[in-house]
C-alpha cells in the first residue's frame, strides 16, 4: 500500500536544479531509507516531502491529494520530521520540548488538555525517557536528546515520521539505541519512518526498502537485496564494494570497499574474497 509518493518532481533553490523529474513511491508502515553521496538531493528530499521548503514543479501526493493544498494543522497531524541539527531553546525541560508535539492540536490559547498530557507522557515512556521529564534538554548526552526529539514527533500522533540523518554526531552504541527504537516503533505500531542514512550497512540492516540517489535522481529503488548491490554502489558511490550478508540479519551488507579509478577497476575484490561474499556465516 502506498500512501505518500512524487511525480516528476523538480526540487532547486534559485536556479540551480537538486531534484530532477522524480517519481518516487513511499511503502506504508515499512521503513524507508535514502542513500547517496554528499550533496545529491537526499535532504531536500526530505524537506520537500514534509512541506518545509516548495517544489517548482511536478507533485507530492498524501492519501490521493496534493500536499501543498493541504490544511498545515492537518498535514502536521499525518507527518512529522526531525531535521538534521534540531534545536531548542535554551532552558527548556524535556517535558516541555516534547509537549511541542501537541501543537497541531491545540486550541484557543494553546493550553494543554489532560488528553495532551497524557501522550506526552505515553510518548517519553515509549522512547525510554520518562526520567528526564524534568531534565534541562542541553543536559542530556547526544543519544538522550536524540530520543527526545523522537518522542517529541511521536507526541503529534503522527502515522508517517522522516527524520534526517537521524545517527549523526553519534557513537555506534547511541546510534543502535535510535535505530532500534525507530524500528520498535515501527514494528509495534506500524509508523511508517523515512530516513535519510550515510552508513550503508545501517540502511540495509533496519531498512525495508531503499531508495538509492545519484544527482537528484533515482538510480535503483526496492528492496534491500536489490539496491545494496555492487553495481549499484558503484554507480551511486564509485565505489568497487565487497557485498556479503550480515551473519546475524542475513541482510546484505558492504563488507569492504576501494574508489573505481579506472576502466580496470572493474577486476574485481569480490573473486579474491570467495569466502566471504554471500556466505551465512
Amino acid at each position: 500500500m502506498v500512501r505518500l509518493c512524487t511525480q516528476d518532481l523538480n526540487i532547486g533553490y534559485e536556479e540551480r536544479l537538486i531534484i530532477k523529474n522524480l517519481s518516487i513511491k513511499i511503502p506504508d508502515k515499512k521503513i524507508t531509507t535514502i542513500i547517496g553521496s554528499n550533496g545529491c538531493g537526499k535532504s531536500t528530499l526530505l524537506k520537500a516531502m514534509t512541506r518545509i521548503i516548495p517544489h517548482q514543479a511536478g507533485s507530492i501526493i498524501l492519501d490521493g491529494g496534493s500536499i501543498s493544498r493541504e490544511n498545515t494543522k492537518a498535514l502536521a497531524k499525518k507527518m512529522a520530521i526531525l531535521p538534521q541539527n534540531p534545536e531548542s531553546a535554551s532552558g527548556l525541560t524535556v517535558g516541555e520540548l516534547v509537549s511541542y508535539g501537541r501543537y497541531p492540536y491545540q486550541k484557543g490559547f494553546g493550553r494543554l488538555t489532560r488528553r495532551d498530557w497524557e501522550v506526552v507522557n505515553w510518548a517519553l515512556e515509549v522512547t525510554g525517557t520518562s526520567a528526564f521529564k524534568y531534565q534541562p534538554v542541553d543536559a542530556l548526552s547526544g543519544g538522550q536528546r536524540q530520543r527526545v526529539w523522537i518522542a517529541m514527533s511521536l507526541a503529534q500522533e503522527t502515522e508517517m515520521i522522516f527524520l534526517d540523518e537521524p545517527t549523526t554526531y553519534l557513537d555506534m552504541a547511541h546510534q543502535l539505541e535510535v535505530l532500534e527504537l525507530l524500528q520498535k516503533l515501527n514494528k509495534e505500531q506500524e509508523r511508517t519512518i523515512v530516513m535519510v542514512l550515510h552508513d550503508l550497512n545501517q540502511a540495509a540492516r533496519f531498512a525495508d526498502y531503499i531508495i538509492a540517489l545519484k544527482e537528484g535522481q533515482v538510480v535503483k529503488a526496492g528492496a534491500v537485496e536489490e539496491v545494496i548491490t555492487h553495481d549499484v554502489l558503484e554507480t551511486v558511490f564509485q565505489i568497487d564494494a565487497v557485498i556479503g550478508r550480515d551473519p546475524r540479519t542475513q541482510k546484505p551488507m558492504c563488507i569492504t570497499y576501494n574508489l573505481v579509478k579506472g576502466e580496470n577497476q572493474h577486476e574485481k575484490t569480490i573473486h579474491s574474497l570467495p569466502a566471504l561474499v554471500g556466505t551465512n556465516a
